[in-house]
């Protein structure tokens, strides 16, 4: 471990998607942190029945008082867990990222690929934590596995305290004592599979103006009411970019009884003229109440690998 703990800062943000498990990777972090002796913070951006839909969230810990709060804008630790956001210019991911920031991407791409791709400031790491968590959980929870990654990035948070963090956190959650200790296998794991970042990294933070007053005038309040009928982006947005895994139909067994068309709550589902389903992937979230629904048990599961 590194560095004098009297000089101590670090902020960290997490991208991914609603459901992914981003607040409670947040809230691991910050629980690990404390454990280990210092002040912390945690806290999500998400509204209403975000699930697939970009969401943000927050740690701070420090070894002083942290009098900062907001959102964190010049991140030092940027965790990326859903490599789909990279092309989603309204996600912005890489906003406030400088030659200080720590960015891991979660993919299977090597972090050169990253770099040259999106020119991002700052150290790249990519890690595949997805695959982990499938080969571990079998589920694509991502929660333990990212904090994981952050833990290690961060260099001044030890295994044993993640460990602790992880168990707390999980069983308050309501998770059962076998998933939670497969989640904390998966979380090890990743941890160790997260390369030590340069020395020089651990030290360093962006400096924050402090003690800045904000005087707040009035403003008419038309000025921030849209009409509701005004068009937005709705048909510009091709919610499939936002599946970690697709459904794939099984046809030779597939019996037409139309129990996905039913069920699909984002109506991706259509019957053709022959009576069989055909899932509209363009915008199919990757919800999978349609695999759920399925009374044969013909719908699978099928991890997409995205291109560039």
């Amino acid at each position: 471990m590194v560095q004098n703990r009297n000089e101590i800062t670090k902020r960290i943000r997490f991208h991914g998607r609603g459901g992914q498990g981003m607040k409670t990777a947040s809230r691991i972090v910050g629980t690990a942190s404390f454990i280990e002796g210092f002040y912390a913070q945690d806290f999500p951006v998400y509204g209403a029945e975000r699930r697939g839909a970009p969401i943000m969230a927050f740690t701070r810990l420090s070894s002083e008082i942290i009098l900062e709060r907001g959102i964190i804008f010049e991140p030092d630790i940027n965790i990326i867990a859903d490599e789909t956001l990279l092309n989603d210019s309204a996600a912005n991911v890489f906003h406030g990222t400088w030659e200080g920031t720590t960015t891991m991407v979660n993919t299977h791409y090597p972090a050169s690929h990253v770099r040259e791709t999106y020119g991002i400031k700052g150290e790249i790491v990519t890690i595949d934590i997805t695959d982990i968590v499938m080969k571990v959980i079998g589920k694509p929870v991502l929660s333990s596995v990212a904090a994981a990654a952050a833990c290690k990035l961060i260099g001044i948070v030890t295994k044993e305290s993640l460990k602790e963090a992880l168990s707390k956190e999980l069983t308050l959650i309501g998770l059962k004592k076998e998933v939670v200790i497969k989640n904390v296998e998966a979380a090890l794991e990743c941890f160790d599979s997260t390369p030590d970042i340069s020395p020089h990294h651990h030290g360093t933070t962006k400096e924050t103006a402090r003690d800045k007053v904000v005087r707040l005038e009035y403003a008419d309040p038309c000025i921030g009411t849209p009409s509701v009928y005004a068009r937005g982006n709705t048909f510009l947005k091709k919610t499939g970019n936002w599946r970690l895994f697709k459904p794939v139909i099984g046809y030779e067994e597939c019996t037409k009884c139309r129990a996905c068309f039913v069920h699909c709550p984002h109506s991706c589902i259509s019957i053709d003229e022959s009576g069989y389903p055909q899932i509209d992937l363009e915008n199919c979230k990757g919800c999978f109440t349609c695999h759920d629904e399925c009374p044969k048990g013909v719908i699978t599961r099928e991890r997409e690998v995205k291109a560039w």
